[in-house]
Formats: C-alpha cells, structure tokens, sequence
C-alpha cells in the first residue's frame, strides 16, 4: 500500500445529517428518528426501521411547536390585513384631500366666471378676450366644474334659489322662467345654488283681472224690495 492510501485511510470520514424537520421536497414534517444504536451511528436505520413513529405521532414538545408555528401563522395574516386595510384608507383620504385641493381653487375662480357670463351678455366677449375666456372654462370644466340653471329646468330647491315668484299658464309646474345667475357644482357638491325666477301653474278657480273693471260696476238697486215669502 502506498503512503497516500494510508493517509486517505487514516482521515476521517465526513458524515452530513440531514437535521431538517421540514422535509424541503414535500413540505411534511418528518418523524422523529429514534436514537442512533451504536452500531449505527448515522441514525439511518432508526430512520427507516418499521417501529418508528409514525407521522402525526408527536411529543408533547412537538405538539407545542406545532400550536407556536400556527399561532405565529395567524398573527402575520392579521398584521397583513392590517395593513391591507391601512394602504386602503390612505390611498381613500388621498384622493379626498386632493379633490379638495381642486374644489377650493375652482371654487376661488366661481366670481371670475359670473364676470365672462356679464360680459357675454353685453357682447363684450371677443378678440383676445374671448380666446382668454374660452380656455378658462375649458380648464375649469376638466377639474370638475359643472354649471347649472337653464331657463325651462324644473325648479328643485336644492339646487335653485328663489328670488322672483309668479304664476303663469304655459308651465305644468314650478319652473325656472328666468336666471339671474348660473350655479356651480364640483364633484357632486354644490358649490354655490343657482339665483332664478319661478313661475307655477294658475291655480284653479282664479279670477282674470280682464273680468273685472271699474268702468262697469254691477247695478245694485236699494229702491226694489227683496221678494216676500
């Protein structure tokens, strides 16, 4: 025998145990090897010997390991619920904070928009002016803004203010005849109601002024008796 033989006889042999109580492959917790005999010292054949324990028969330390795994388990899935829930709620204020960042700068432009619709009116709207306005209400009307109150909209109070009231026989009822100024609404919210004129349908039964005239009075006679019975 030569004199490397000898050295690798001598060297000690390398034994790997695989200790692992979750088998990687199947993801089973493997049964519990019972203590190596001394003529086997790598425990394998405890390992595979028919007596051992089957899977599922367990100490009382394995059971406790088991309910401290579980336990750990459940604790994760509600702090991942938790916070679940907390990444909702803050996207949720986040996009209600920034429509309320737009609302309150749409709202700030509502007076310089009732100044177009002025100038509008009188004709004033043109050249540059007009090119000015135009692009304004384009940009206010894609954060949101919407404007309300036409002649001829049923009158409904919460979105209509009231300041002139009549009764005419072309309407079916109340209805906005007149507008005195548009309203505003952002985002569902009312900004500001629209200012209008209602008129609702005569009522039954009403006298025409035209019927009645002082130039002819009804003849009433004092001279003639009123008739016996």
């Amino acid at each position: 025998m030569s004199k490397d033989e000898q050295l690798r006889d001598e060297e000690p042999r390398v034994v790997v145990r695989d200790k692992r109580r979750i088998d990687p492959e199947s993801g089973e917790v493997r049964p519990v090897a019972a203590p190596a005999a001394p003529d086997d010292p790598t425990g394998f054949a405890a390992a595979t010997d028919p007596a051992a324990p089957a899977a599922g028969q367990w100490g009382a330390a394995d059971e406790g390991l088991l309910a401290t795994i579980d336990e750990r388990t459940a604790d994760l899935q509600r702090l991942k619920a938790e916070f679940d829930n907390y990444r909702k709620r803050v996207e949720r204020d986040r996009v209600v904070v920034a429509e309320q960042a737009r609302g309150a700068v749409v709202a700030q432009l509502v007076p310089v928009l009732d100044d177009i619709d002025r100038a509008r009116a009188h004709d004033e709207v043109t050249g540059g002016f007009k090119v000015v306005a135009d692009a304004l209400e384009a940009v206010v009307g894609k954060l949101g803004l919407e404007r309300f109150g036409d002649e001829g909209d049923p009158f409904d109070p919460s979105l209509h203010e009231a300041v002139m009231h009549s009764q005419s026989p072309d309407v079916d009822g109340p209805t906005c005849v007149s507008v005195m100024r548009s309203g505003y609404r952002f985002a569902g919210r009312v900004l500001r109601p629209a200012m209008v004129a209602v008129a609702e349908p005569a009522a039954a039964g009403t006298l025409d002024d035209s019927l009645l005239s002082l130039d002819d009075p009804v003849a009433v006679s004092v001279d003639d008796p009123a008739p016996q019975t």
